[in-house]
């Protein structure tokens, strides 16, 4: 619907205003006729669109033109479709009748000079700011969607700066600018307009610490790129230069999507009277776009790595090489964080998850920071964040972090379909408890934060029955050929039980676990079959599972074919599991290339049992099993290879705003 204006006619001067291309004025023919009149006719010069309003019939005046009485139910409508040359080039005429219908008892004048004014932004998604869009006040998802699209600047393209980009005031690189929304404010008509008229784009209070507006001043220079919305900026004049047609404005986003921001920001540019006399503005016209904050996006293990991150220490050579090898195998290139700064922290999985944000003109990475600070709390910061490689954090206000923090609790599924409904970005997987007195539970902040970003809905698990608490130690996920694309793993203590008993009927009970291992004692098949205490311990652990795994067949559509239970066991102590030897699910997906806790299991025919089963699962998918041996550098520890081991991976050719929430 066209923005519509109702404009006074003076019954004693003549009237001229401005008329804006697109827009609709309706007349007050009533306030300038004389008591006497009973009727009117209204005539425009050409390029002037008239339309009569009647009961409710909609006319186009036409040439000849007739009488219209002149009561509440006429409204008289003007419009224009071409700017004008000059002010007041165009006209148009009341004549108004008395009773007897003869000549006109009087008449007035109105005069017209034609504008245009627009605030454009890519509302098409094309990549391209395209004029004159419609429908820029609203922003709509899904394939047949519009709305213009901003990305958190995040990133840190100047090596000299010490902060993020947004952080400034300031348009630090060619770089920089290209991570932002490029807005176009375009005008035509008289430059004189602009001698009573002014332009002022501005920005919502509760929108205004969201983002930042620079405007392209002058030459293409980066000292001409002006700082002029944003934080305490909520207004800013557009001083028009005789001439010029377009402006144009970068718009940068300063926070993501959150418990308290909708991702939604509204721009406004107004068009104001400004009298002569010492009276303020009045508006004539507003024009909108709106604009909605790109989220964070996690990508799962279905998806090709490009980097994969380990830290490497005095007692973990062996799986930093391994996991070179991997890489190697896989194509994908490898971080090492050194010890100086991980500082004897190993677990970089629980420190940040790697993701990414994407707009149709850029893409990049960002990493999610975790609260959990320890030793390498520094390191997602100071040795992540550059060009074009982003940083987010979430600060729990209050809050105890406690280790469902880590973002070993924090993992996604691929894309799956459940009741018809269709996540092609996933879902967030996240660790929770039940609700009880003393049950641990991630931050408010950091689930608001997930929660909020829409397009990769959380489904919270049943963790707390772990001793450290992360859904990464009984769920993986791995490709493969099939209906879904992939396979769920889980955790099986069933699974285990059955293994070791076929072994033992076999005859192979006394064949031992930990064998090789310095300082482990050795336990046969036998003796674990025989232990009444650890296997009740599996029966909980079992349940929990299981819980679990209703859960995520409810939540991510799946059934009994896309699952597949890897044997393992694991001890209780004080109500809470941990694995009872290296936990194979908490492994490590390149592509086809997974590398496995080696979980030193009963040898039997010179080959480990468990492996061999593992392999007999998986390899016929496709898939390479390598088994890493971290029994003392991780496993001993309460962690695997995934908890020490992170991977940035290709996004989603699926763009996020195709979906529907």
């Amino acid at each position: 619907m066209s923005q519509q204006r109702t404009l006074r006619l003076s019954s004693q001067l003549h009237t001229s205003t401005v008329y804006v291309l697109g827009t609709e004025i309706s007349l007050d023919i009533r306030g300038s006729a004389p008591k006497d009149a009973t009727s009117f006719n209204v005539r425009g010069t050409p390029g002037v669109d008239i339309y009569i309003v009647h009961n409710p019939q909609v006319a186009k005046v036409p040439t000849c033109v007739p009488r219209w009485p002149l009561d509440d139910e006429v409204e008289v409508m003007v419009t224009m479709k071409a700017p004008s040359k000059d002010i007041n080039d165009h006209k148009v005429r009341i004549s108004y009748y008395g009773q007897d219908g003869g000549t006109a008892i009087h008449s007035t004048m109105l005069y017209l000079t034609c504008i245009d004014v627009s605030l454009d932004a890519d509302t098409t998604r094309s990549g391209v700011v395209q004029r004159g869009t419609t429908d820029k006040k609203e922003w709509i998802w899904g394939p047949d969607g519009q709305g213009a699209i901003l990305l958190v600047n995040c990133d840190r393209d100047d090596p000299k700066s010490s902060e993020m980009d947004n952080m400034d005031f300031c348009v630090r690189s060619y770089a920089d600018l290209r991570d932002m929304s490029c807005m176009i404010l375009r005008t035509q008509g008289p430059d004189a307009i602009f001698d009573d008229h002014k332009l002022v784009l501005h920005v919502s209070v509760s929108d205004a610490d969201k983002v930042g507006v620079f405007h392209a001043r002058g030459d293409d220079v980066l000292q001409q790129y002006e700082h002029v919305l944003g934080s305490h900026e909520l207004s800013y004049v557009v001083e028009h230069a005789s001439g010029r047609e377009e402006d144009t404005f970068y718009v940068e986003g300063l926070a993501f999507p959150d418990a308290d921001f909708s991702g939604l920001v509204s721009f406004h540019v107004t068009l104001l009277d400004t009298p002569t006399e010492s009276l303020p503005e009045t508006p004539i016209f507003t024009d909108t776009v709106v604009f909605r904050v790109a989220p964070w996006i996690m990508t799962p293990n279905t998806q090709r790595p490009l980097e994969v991150f380990v830290c490497s220490l005095s007692d973990n050579a062996d799986v930093v090489e391994a996991m070179s090898e991997l890489a190697q195998k896989a194509h994908c290139k490898l971080t090492i964080c050194p010890e100086v700064e991980n500082r004897g922290d190993r677990w970089i999985q629980d420190e940040m998850e790697l993701g990414y944000v994407q707009a149709p003109h850029k893409t990049f990475p960002v990493v999610f920071d975790s609260p959990r600070d320890r030793e390498l709390q520094d390191f997602p910061f100071k040795s992540i964040l550059g060009p074009d490689f982003g940083y987010v954090t979430q600060e729990p206000f209050n809050e105890i972090v406690s280790s469902l923090d880590s973002f070993g609790n924090l993992e996604v599924s691929p894309p799956v379909t459940v009741r018809g409904k269709a996540y092609p970005l996933g879902r967030i997987l996240i660790g929770s408890s039940f609700p009880r007195v003393g049950g641990r539970r991630m931050t408010k902040a950091v689930r608001d934060f997930l929660y909020a970003q829409k397009v990769q809905p959380p489904v919270e698990l049943y963790v707390d029955w772990l001793c450290v608490g992360h859904v990464d130690e009984f769920l993986s996920f791995v490709p493969a050929l099939g209906r879904q694309g992939f396979r769920l793993l889980l955790a099986s203590p069933r699974a285990c039980y059955k293994l070791l008993t076929e072994k033992q009927e076999e005859g192979y009970g006394d064949a031992r676990l930990f064998e090789g291992l310095e300082t482990v004692p050795t336990t046969t098949i036998d003796e674990i079959l025989a232990n009444e205490s650890l296997r009740r311990d599996n029966d909980y652990v079992q349940s929990c599972i299981d819980w679990n795994r209703d859960i995520l067949k409810r939540e991510l559509g799946l059934s009994e074919r896309d699952i597949l239970d890897l044997p393992q066991l694991f001890s209780v102590l004080d109500e809470e599991a941990s694995a009872f030897f290296p936990d194979m699910v908490n492994m490590i997906v390149l592509g086809k290339h997974l590398g496995i806790p080696k979980p030193f299991g009963p040898i039997i025919d010179g080959r480990c049992c468990l492996e061999e089963n593992v392999r007999s699962l998986l390899e016929p998918l496709g898939l390479t099993c390598t088994f890493v041996d971290d029994f003392f550098s991780y496993h001993a520890l309460l962690g695997e290879i995934h908890c020490g081991t992170n991977v940035r991976r290709k996004p989603f050719s699926f763009k996020w705003w195709n979906m529907i929430p």
